[in-house]
């Protein structure tokens, strides 16, 4: 944790309505943070009540607007912010050459947008503090694509955040802000609920989905884990390390 001993610490959480998102807010709150999540529609959500240690913000992350409103939140609230979890994000499957410009701006604004306008409202307030952790989620598919999957424009925008998260963890390591990603393989969210499980379990070397709980122990690891900056964790069973099992 990056807060003082004695206080508890702040995490911003975006996408945080469902999925991955929502298994990280529960976790967080579950392990003593003071949350504020957003989605676009968080505040009609049926899984995160408010309370004095959740605030809900709607919003699109895409919009710089809804970035300052929510870290103009957390500072209201809880008067800092220890730790950015960039949980947003989209996927619309198409072959390549059938992606419109509407897909393209929509995808740009939600996996690209959506983790550079929060993160750099952010990185103003950890900086005056001298310390935060900043934790991006991306995609294994960055690293290895699949034969037959229309995943072209998913990769254009996830593949920024390795990246990203490198650049500013060199920028930022003299301020004591530390930037990492987790690029996980299939996870069982609602995203997948009317997939072929089956089939997508032969994704991964070990032939099962990831699981939220995993996406959380490699995010507290991480918390516990000062000596790691710019990192990017893989949880996707070895599929990264090899073309055929």
């Amino acid at each position: 944790m990056n807060a003082n001993a004695n206080q508890r610490p702040v995490a911003i959480v975006t996408g945080a309505s469902s999925g991955m998102g929502l298994g990280i807010t529960r976790a967080l709150l579950e392990h003593g943070y003071r949350v504020v999540a957003t989605s676009r529609t968080i505040s009609k959500s049926k899984d995160l009540e408010p309370s004095a240690d959740l605030v809900l913000v709607d919003g699109d992350i895409g919009k710089k607007e809804t970035a300052i409103k929510v870290v103009a939140a957390a500072m209201k609230h809880f008067d800092r912010i220890d730790l950015l979890v960039n949980a947003a994000g989209i996927y619309i499957p198409k072959p390549f050459t059938e992606y419109t410009p509407e897909d393209f701006e929509t995808m740009i604004g939600t996996n690209v947008a959506g983790y550079f306008f929060v993160t750099q409202q952010v990185v103003v307030h950890m900086r005056k503090q001298k310390s935060g952790h900043i934790v991006s989620i991306s995609t294994v598919l960055v690293d290895q694509p699949l034969a037959g999957a229309p995943i072209s424009l998913q990769v254009i925008t996830k593949s920024t955040i390795p990246a990203f998260s490198r650049a500013l963890a060199m920028e930022y390591v003299a301020a004591g802000i530390r930037v990492n990603t987790i690029s996980p393989g299939v996870v069982d969210t609602p995203m997948h609920a009317n997939d072929d499980h089956e089939l997508l379990k032969k994704l991964h070397p070990i032939p099962r989905l990831v699981q939220i709980s995993e996406i959380v122990d490699a995010l507290f690891y991480l918390e516990s884990a000062p000596m790691v900056n710019g990192e990017n964790i893989r949880i996707d069973g070895g599929a990264h390390a090899g073309a055929k099992w």
